[in-house]
């Protein structure tokens, strides 16, 4: 494939596969006789994987480290398998952080919600009347 046809095959722009490339993500990328770019299965693999570390947040500078481990070969496993779980447990960290967020403003939507319908659960009736103020008094 050319690098137009593997952008659309990767969901990813020629441009980022060229950034890829430049900051030494894409190891040896083959050329045709005209010195295009021509791409195999085991590049949309690779940048499949390289999608989805930069997608969960990974940075470049630790997917150049983790390109730099792998092209060295078996002797890094241990050290890449440690970036990789490094990562995993950044990214699992992030999760439960968002997931905690999300909670708080489905509670927000929640009550939006049963205001707009006249059933605020934290007023007295079901009126709608506004709830008491939490907290103390203000005095003017």
């Amino acid at each position: 494939m050319n690098i137009r046809e593997f952008a659309e095959h990767t969901g990813l722009t020629a441009h980022t596969l060229r950034y890829y490339e430049r900051e030494g993500l894409m190891g040896d990328v083959g050329r045709d006789e005209n010195g295009h770019r021509v791409y195999g299965p085991q590049d949309s693999q690779w940048v499949t994987f390289l999608h989805h570390l930069r997608e969960t947040g990974m940075s470049i500078r630790d997917m150049q480290r983790y390109c730099a481990l792998k092209g060295q070969g078996d002797d890094t496993l241990a050290t890449r398998l440690e970036l990789l779980r490094r990562h995993t447990d950044d990214l699992a960290q992030r999760l439960r952080i968002q997931h905690e967020h999300l909670a708080r403003l489905r509670e927000t939507v929640a009550l939006y919600e049963a205001r707009q319908r006249g059933r605020d659960p934290r007023s007295s009736s079901a009126t709608g009347a506004p709830p008491r103020a939490a907290g103390p008094a203000h005095r003017r």
